[in-house]
């Protein structure tokens, strides 16, 4: 930035007073607030950019998450139309499972899995934005609730809703595999197929119950990577208008700054001095303003 230089003729015909000295170095203090103000402006439009950046990243996730959901769900769903089209055409006998340990027997013979460990408690604010979110996601109102919530407690969630997706994996990994073994085991040895039947049909159950288990916790994870998404990006949204409002500021002491000037170059320092100390007050109680509350 280019130093401003007073000539000296004026300086002489400023009162070497405390107070005229004041007045003689409002361009230089109106020059530095004005530079400030523009760091400021730039650094939360960079805060801004990252944000929408990470929401954008975050918002992938999120799809993913959803399209797991919705590839289970179906996948569910062609089980059970499968399990209904036996039924509807053959007799379909319980299936009596031997020497088979207790949780693959009851998902074989009952279709019931084995019982998660519940879900852990969230803070009411997540709560409260999960519930706006699945009542009306595109509803501008939803802002309020959901920046109400904490960064870490989204964090938390979403790390226990993980760890319970991969606890139900570890659950169903040998039940699942145990009944691929059995369905191997049966096509090769069952030369009726009405002995294999009542395995198929267990078979057909017990993979729809799983898959849907499976597409509740991706749900669960989908839900809580939308919350973050929409924190993300509030948070740009604040830091760009932010930055918008410093940069005003940064012209508000611009202008300061030229009246100042102007004031020396025409030695008319009353009016004109008190315009210049009025804008740079503005700027700096503005700045400070955006920076404590907007």
């Amino acid at each position: 930035m280019a130093k401003i230089n007073i000539p000296d003729a004026l300086k002489a015909a400023v009162p070497q007073t405390m107070f005229g000295r004041i007045l003689a170095a409002t361009p230089v203090i109106m020059t530095v607030v004005a530079t400030a103000l523009a760091g400021l402006a730039s650094s939360e439009m960079t805060r801004a950019q990252y944000n929408r950046s990470l929401a954008a990243q975050q918002q992938s996730k999120a799809g993913d998450q959803w399209s797991f959901f919705q590839a289970k769900r179906l996948r569910a769903a062609l089980q059970r139309n499968t399990l209904d089209i036996l039924r509807a055409t053959a007799e379909v006998r319980p299936y009596a499972a031997t020497d088979l340990d207790a949780a693959t027997a009851a998902a074989l013979q009952t279709g019931e899995l084995p019982a998660l460990p519940d879900a852990t408690a969230m803070e009411a604010s997540l709560t409260a934005a999960l519930a706006v979110l699945e009542q009306s996601p595109t509803d501008a109102g939803a802002a309020t609730v959901i920046a109400q919530v904490k960064a870490p407690a989204l964090e938390a969630a979403l790390l226990a809703a993980k760890e319970r997706a991969h606890a139900l994996d570890k659950l169903l990994e040998p039940i699942t595999k145990t009944v691929e073994q059995l369905d191997r085991q049966l096509a090769q040895t069952a030369s009726d197929p009405a002995l294999h039947r009542p395995f198929v049909a267990a078979r057909l159950r017990y993979t729809a119950n799983r898959y849907d288990a499976e597409a509740r916790v991706n749900q669960a994870i989908a839900n809580l990577y939308e919350v973050q998404v929409r924190m993300s990006n509030q948070k740009a949204d604040r830091h760009h208008h932010r930055s918008k409002s410093f940069f005003f500021g940064m012209l508000i002491a611009q202008a300061a700054v030229i009246i100042a000037t102007f004031s020396l170059a025409a030695a008319r320092r009353s009016l004109l001095w008190g315009l210049a100390a009025a804008g740079g007050a503005a700027a700096v109680s503005f700045a400070l303003y955006v920076y404590l509350f907007v």
